[in-house]
């Protein structure tokens, strides 16, 4: 994969400005996504979906935090989950989807999963 200076620079603020939120927890599908953003420098509190043990386990979890940053992946699964989340959790906190677009402008659509973003740790560190 070509990988651009403009994305690296990119990235870096991305991951500069997930650092920088305050009274906020990111969260991603599973174990992979969560240690792909920790190679890239983020050093905040990630949550993983699959370890709730279901949806409503999850929102009530969740729903203490003041933001959601949700970075579930740009399949199928990842975008029903993003929409059920929505729905669960609008009324309840603020769901925060901007770092997820911001993403797929950044890698121009290149990457699919969060997991994937382990291709750019050594531009990064």
């Amino acid at each position: 994969m070509l990988i651009s200076e403009q994305e690296i620079l990119e990235l870096k603020n991305f991951v500069f400005e997930l650092n920088s939120t305050k009274d906020s927890v990111v969260v991603v599908e599973g174990k992979r996504d969560s240690i792909a953003l920790r190679k890239l420098g983020y050093q905040g509190k990630i949550l993983e979906f699959h370890r709730f043990g279901g949806m409503v386990n999850f929102a009530d979890t969740v729903a203490n935090y003041q933001r959601l940053i949700i970075l579930f992946d740009r399949d199928r699964k990842g975008r029903i989950l993003t929409g059920k989340t929505i729905q669960l959790l609008q009324r309840r906190t603020k769901v925060d989807l901007s770092f997820k677009r911001k993403l797929r402008i950044i890698t121009k659509g290149k990457i699919m999963f969060i997991e994937q973003l382990v291709c750019y740790e050594s531009f990064l560190v």
